[in-house]
C-alpha cells in the first residue's frame, strides 16, 4: 500500500529544507550548495516517511541504512571538494543566463526544481519502507546492485580527487583505474545505486516506481551528467578527444586503445 499521506510530507519537508538552503545561498551568492544537498534530500524524504507511515515493513531499517551511507558520503565529499573553490561554473552560466533577479529566480529555477526532481526519484525508497511483503531474492539483488554502485561511485570519486590534487595532472585527462573503463565511473555508480533501490521497491510490490530509476538514468546521460560535463571539455583538454575515442562514454569496457 502507498502511504500519500506520508509522501505529501515528505514533499513538504523538501520543500522547507529547499526554501532553507536557498536563502543561505543568498548570503553566500552562491547557488553550488546544492550539490551537497541533492543526496540529502533522499535522506530526508526516506526519513520523514519512516516516522509518518504507520505500516512500515521488513525493509524499512535496510533502506534507511543504505540511503544514509550513500547520501551522507556524497553530501560530504561534494562538500570537501567544493570548499574554497568559486560557485561552480555551470550555475555562473545558469546566472548570468537568467539575470536580472536570479538571486530570486534560482529558488525554483535550482532549489525547489531539484527537491522536486528528489520528490519524485524518491518513489522506490518510500514504497519499499512501506511494503510488507517477506524478503525475496530481488531484495538480495538490489543489494547487490548498490553495493556494486557505491563501488564505483566512491572509489571513482576518490581516484579523480586523487588524481587532481596533484598539480602535474592540470589539464590532463584521468584514463587510468576505473576511469579506463568508463570516462565517468562515479555516474555509473550512481546509476547502478538507483537501479538497486527499484529492485527492492520490486520486490515489495512497487513495479511502478521504474520512473524513479529511469528519470535517474535520463538526468546522469542526458542533461546534467555526462552530456553537460562533456559539452565543451574537448576544447579545455585536447586529450579528451582520444580519451573519448577509447574510452566508453558511460557503461563499462575494455580500452580501445
Amino acid at each position: 500500500m502507498f502511504d500519500w499521506i506520508a509522501y505529501a510530507w515528505s514533499g513538504a519537508a523538501l520543500l522547507v529544507v529547499a526554501v532553507v538552503f536557498w536563502l543561505v545561498s543568498l548570503v553566500r551568492k552562491d547557488v553550488s550548495m546544492v550539490d551537497s544537498l541533492w543526496s540529502l534530500m533522499f535522506l530526508v524524504a526516506a526519513i520523514v516517511f519512516a516516522s509518518i507511515s504507520d505500516t512500515a515493513g521488513p525493509r524499512e531499517l535496510l533502506i534507511l541504512v543504505l540511503v544514509s551511507i550513500w547520501s551522507l558520503r556524497l553530501s560530504a565529499y561534494i562538500t570537501w571538494r567544493n570548499h574554497g573553490q568559486p560557485e561552480d561554473y555551470r550555475y555562473r552560466e545558469i546566472r548570468a543566463n537568467n539575470e536580472p533577479g536570479f538571486h530570486y529566480k534560482s529558488l525554483y529555477i535550482v532549489f525547489v526544481f531539484q527537491a522536486f526532481l528528489a520528490w519524485v526519484i524518491c518513489l522506490p525508497l518510500l514504497t519499499a519502507i512501506n511494503g510488507i511483503r517477506d524478503f525475496g531474492l530481488l531484495d538480495y539483488a538490489g543489494i547487490a546492485l548498490w553495493v556494486i554502485g557505491m563501488f564505483f561511485e566512491v572509489v571513482g570519486d576518490f581516484q579523480l580527487a586523487r588524481f587532481r590534487s596533484d598539480s602535474k595532472n592540470t589539464g590532463k585527462v584521468l584514463n587510468q583505474g576505473l576511469w579506463r573503463f568508463s570516462r565517468h565511473p562515479n555516474y555509473f555508480g550512481n546509476f547502478m545505486l538507483w537501479w538497486g533501490f527499484y529492485l527492492i521497491a520490486l520486490s515489495a510490490g512497487a513495479w511502478w516506481s521504474i520512473v524513479s530509476p529511469l528519470l535517474m538514468t535520463f538526468l546522469l546521460l542526458r542533461v546534467s551528467g555526462v552530456a553537460l560535463l562533456e559539452k565543451d571539455i574537448s576544447g579545455r583538454r585536447p586529450e579528451y578527444l582520444q580519451y573519448i575515442r577509447s574510452t566508453n562514454a558511460f557503461f563499462p569496457g575494455p580500452s580501445r586503445n
